[in-house]
């Protein structure tokens, strides 16, 4: 009987660091759930570019976690309340051939209830996301967001170009 081989190193770092990203996303689920903006200095480089479309409205260019933070924190106090819920994620490790760079499309439903009207909503998104890790951390260095349906008006939107290709 031929032994079988264990994990290469590559293997397990490659594990190392999907859990790493994967737990970076759900801490910023976590964190825009319980509107605790100022975890997102823990989550963001400092000069991050962070671009949202809505597709209903222009397009909006953020830099950092402090105006994203903002953003986010004007966005969603009309509702008395806001759930950030990660679908599935895809990421990919090494991107570009840089072993500290990575990036991912990470797909997410918003459930949320507007507190003037009592009416309920939901709202799925992808972002695209791009991660550097930073003496031993991994950090989001760029996230592109877009809107793919909202209830409500039936709304449903085309899925956006892959800003990495």
């Amino acid at each position: 009987m031929t032994p079988v081989a264990g994990p290469s190193a590559d293997d397990t770092q490659d594990a190392t660091d999907y859990v790493a990203i994967t737990r970076l996303q759900n801490a910023y689920a976590d964190a825009v759930t319980r509107r605790a903006w100022a975890e997102f200095h823990e989550m963001f480089t400092h000069g991050a570019p962070v671009r949202v479309d809505t597709v209903t409205n222009p397009v909006i260019e953020l830099t950092g976690p402090q105006e994203v933070g903002d953003f986010i924190g004007d966005a969603v106090e009309r509702f008395e309340f806001f759930e950030f819920v990660p679908l599935s994620t895809r990421v990919q490790l090494r991107a570009g051939g840089d072993p500290d760079r990575a990036t991912a499309r990470l797909y997410i439903c918003e459930l949320r209830q507007d507190a003037a009207s009592g009416h309920a909503t939901q709202a799925f998104g992808v972002y695209q996301d791009e991660y550097r890790r930073v003496d031993g951390r991994w950090w989001f260095s760029r996230r592109d967001y877009q809107s793919l349906a909202r209830s409500g008006r039936g709304e449903v939107f085309a899925f956006p170009a892959d800003p990495f290709s």
